[in-house]
């Protein structure tokens, strides 16, 4: 009896201490989120500069973390900011009479085409003001070059590089790794580029695959060239060239090929600076950087509203979780924006490959009634293909950049077929009982499909590729034997869907702001962006398990991890799917 009382008092102490520490956690992850929260952003010196790196993590709106300062697994390895804080915080400098211009320091940038033109198109409008912008780097990426190009000065170290080859892009394959661990992936789709499910089935691109690759691929090159041969006054006959041949390697080279207007080392470039600050060599330079600067502007407190609702990542069923679209979630948003009478305008603000086909038509029946109440525009970013098309097909108007990846109109179904692995490879057996014919359809994971089942499960794709074709013409006004022409699965730039009707006009966000608020017929309106951040204490705690598993599994195999979770999430997304051809990486 005294030794069960105290293994019982042993225990009942574990316990009180668990919960005593849990405690003193949250006490103390509050007392960070409440310090994070509450602290003042001191005032911008006279004479300043807004430093510009961008070598974090981009994301489409900035959430919350004020953990990113400490170094935290998951949390505080890297800092991010959303291209909406990136964006207004620009725009905002050029209006600061206390900054006097830009430092650009890219190396590499992570972020997609549309967003990055987003970016360099903000910087475009900074130089209005007639304040500077100075590029400088030990090495630019192609992308960071791109940036680069709208400044007065580029400047590269003298042992530095720019990179400028051409634009490549890249699919990883699957077939073989699936055949040696027994793996089927069992493919039902409509439309000859659906190409999302042949890293599944081949080695590598399909003569279709690689025909709508090259396209847009090339149309995202030529504004990539046009615009650096507007920044740089190089002819896009030259930049091409200079790609081809791979001339411009080292800092000798771009000086001599005009890439960089000289070679400076960081205390040349500083004096430099300087001068422009018109501050003597023995002082220092007064600067802020992007992810600090917050700018105190007078909010507009007009009645009237227009709602930027953020929809990023893939298109899910049920609620979703932060860095996915939930049906039932960004429905319920929706469905609240539309009962808001003080909400006069919407902007879906959509940056997705797609996803799970049910839920997109859940979004979009939503999207359907709510322009039928009050205004909804599309802004799209890097990516608004299949799912993401499906989303935005009802809305008045869409917009989208040039480079935005669009349309992918068609669908697709897997089932795994695990007989191999299971039976093959570890001697595991299912058996089951059954009521019916059909009864383990799309349940029974052991075993191949008969023809009459994949029949039956063809029928159903098509019949949801039937719908998403009729939402689409309702939506664009156009036949649906013209939405199959252009559909069947392909993936079109926003410049070539714009000749295509796809989409009705080339421009940021912004320029969709100005639309809604146009047809709404205000002037004078406040702009409110959702959902709104969860605050800081939630966000920690319902994103934890997935930011520490992913930054353990990234420790120990680094950027070769995403070819694993690309593996695991194709696993995962089965039945009827309307998203993307993979994931597409360009570089």
């Amino acid at each position: 009896m005294d030794f069960l009382k105290h293994i019982f008092a042993t225990i009942i102490g574990v316990l009180i201490t668990f919960v005593i520490i849990f405690f003193v956690v949250l006490v103390f992850i509050g007392a960070l989120v409440q310090q994070s929260t509450s602290q003042s952003t001191a005032a911008v010196p006279d004479n300043s500069v807004l430093y510009m790196s961008l070598n974090h993590n981009i994301v489409e709106k900035t959430e919350s973390n004020p953990l990113g300062d400490l170094n935290i697994p998951g949390y505080g390895a890297a800092k991010s900011i959303g291209l909406n804080d990136i964006l207004t915080r620009v725009k905002a400098a050029k209006e600061d009479d206390n900054i006097k211009g830009i430092f650009l320091n890219p190396s590499t940038i992570n972020v997609g085409f549309a967003s990055l033109k987003e970016i360099r198109d903000a910087l475009v409008d900074f130089k209005t003001s007639k304040k500077f912008i100075v590029a400088y780097s030990e090495g630019y990426s192609q992308k960071a070059y791109y940036l680069a190009s709208v400044a007065d000065k580029i400047y590269v170290n003298p042992q530095g590089a720019i990179d400028f080859r051409g634009l490549s892009s890249s699919v990883v394959f699957m077939k073989d790794a699936l055949d040696k661990l027994g793996v089927e992936m069992q493919v039902v789709k409509v439309g000859t580029y659906k190409s999302a499910v042949e890293p599944f089935m081949l080695n590598e691109m399909s003569p279709a695959n690689r025909e709508q690759v090259t396209s847009y691929l090339s149309s995202i090159y030529s504004s990539f060239l046009k615009d650096i041969a507007e920044g740089r006054k190089i002819s896009i006959d030259s930049l091409g060239h200079i790609a081809d041949a791979y001339l411009v390697r080292n800092a000798d080279d771009a000086v001599n090929y005009k890439f960089a207007d000289a070679k400076l080392y960081k205390d040349e470039l500083l004096d430099e600076i300087k001068d422009r600050l018109k501050i003597a060599k023995d002082k220092d330079i007064s600067a802020v950087s992007l992810l600090a600067y917050s700018p105190k502007g007078k909010a507009n407190s007009s009645k009237s509203k227009i709602a930027v609702l953020y929809a990023y990542g893939n298109i899910v069923d049920g609620e979703g979780s932060i860095g996915s679209i939930g049906g039932d979630k960004l429905s319920r948003e929706l469905r609240k924006l539309r009962k808001d009478d003080d909400i006069k305008g919407v902007v879906l603000r959509v940056n997705s490959p797609g996803g799970s086909a049910l839920a997109s038509d859940v979004i979009w029946r939503e999207v359907d009634l709510t322009r039928k109440t009050k205004p909804v525009m599309i802004s799209m970013g890097d990516y608004a293909a299949s799912g993401g098309y499906y989303i935005a097909a009802a809305a008045d108007s869409i917009f989208a950049e040039e480079n935005t990846l669009t349309g992918s109109i068609g669908v697709f179904g897997v089932i795994p077929n695990f007989k191999g692995l299971l039976n093959d490879k570890l001697g595991i057996h299912v058996d089951e009982v059954s009521t019916g014919k059909f009864s383990n359809l799309m349940s029974d994971v052991d075993r191949p499909m008969t023809a009459e089942e994949r029949s039956i499960v063809q029928m159903e794709v098509g019949r949801v590729y039937n719908t998403f074709m009729q939402r689409v013409a309702d939506g664009r006004k156009i036949s649906v034997e013209r939405v199959d022409s252009i559909g069947q699965g392909r993936v079109w730039t926003g410049s070539q869907a714009l000749e295509l009707g796809l989409v009705d006009k080339i421009g940021d966000v912004q320029r969709a702001v100005q639309a809604a608020a146009y047809k709404a017929k205000l002037k004078d309106y406040a702009i409110i962006e959702l959902p709104e951040k969860e605050d800081p204490l939630s966000s920690i705690l319902s994103t934890s398990k997935e930011k520490i598993k992913t930054w353990l599994f990234a420790e120990e195999i680094g950027d070769y991890h995403k070819y694993i979770f690309e593996i695991r999430n194709a696993l995962q997304n089965t039945g009827m799917q309307a998203r993307i051809p993979y994931t597409i990486e360009i570089y």
